[in-house]
């Protein structure tokens, strides 16, 4: 299970500004503060099977490597995300010529798991079209409040599907140990500090609004 606070951030000096807070600094854990690419896309068969069923199917660069990523039952209450997630390293980026994603992706990665299992059964072999895509810098650090360890991530890059664009400009926070009331204490410090916007919507769901769909 997922859990994690999204908000959305007015401007990039704010975003710089947590960055570079001294609070987070104190608690972050030693060689954990990183700026990544996190360019990603999302897929789906073209007459959208695992929409209908509430899944979500995801390949991502992160860093070099590839990562492939089922979302499903998901759930949100202001800020407050969760869902179940499932991620798998499929490959590694070419360390020379095109960094792109690559064109044909195949559900059989996650075959191992019950919801690999369901998402191959409900797919019949289709072929999955790119639904989506989002090109993201991520600065992200882990932190330790001394009840909980959360991830702190500031995501600055691009939402774009069917020639339509959004901009990204949130954080991120998600629970790695500790009980959820700490996570809502230090989002809520933050949104209080800073300014913040609960943001309701994932990227996901902000790419099917691009697309019209929701």
């Amino acid at each position: 299970m997922e859990v994690e606070l999204k908000y959305a951030i007015a401007d990039e000096a704010i975003a710089d500004r947590i960055w570079e807070d001294e609070w987070l600094s104190a608690m972050a854990e030693p060689k954990t503060r990183s700026c990544d690419r996190f360019h990603g896309a999302y897929y789906d068969t073209a007459d959208r099977l695992l929409l209908q069923n509430h899944i979500a199917f995801r390949v991502r660069q992160e860093g070099r490597f590839i990562v492939a990523a089922l979302k499903w039952d998901g759930d949100n209450e202001g800020a407050l995300h969760k869902r179940e997630e499932l991620n798998v390293t499929i490959g590694q980026m070419p360390d020379e010529g095109p960094e792109d994603l690559p064109e044909d992706v195949d559900i059989k990665c996650f075959e191992e798991s019950d919801i690999g299992e369901k998402v191959i059964a409900l797919t019949e072999g289709k072929k999955l079209v790119k639904l989506m895509e989002t090109d993201v810098s991520r600065r992200h650090m882990r932190v330790d409040t001394g009840n909980g360890i959360h991830e702190i991530s500031i995501d600055i890059g691009r939402l774009t599907a069917d020639g339509r664009s959004s901009p990204i400009l949130e954080i991120e926070i998600e629970q790695f140990q500790g009980e959820e009331e700490d996570l809502l204490r230090t989002g809520a410090v933050l949104e209080e500090k800073y300014g913040l916007t609960p943001e309701h919507r994932s990227k996901f769901a902000r790419g099917l609004t691009l697309l019209g769909i929701e």
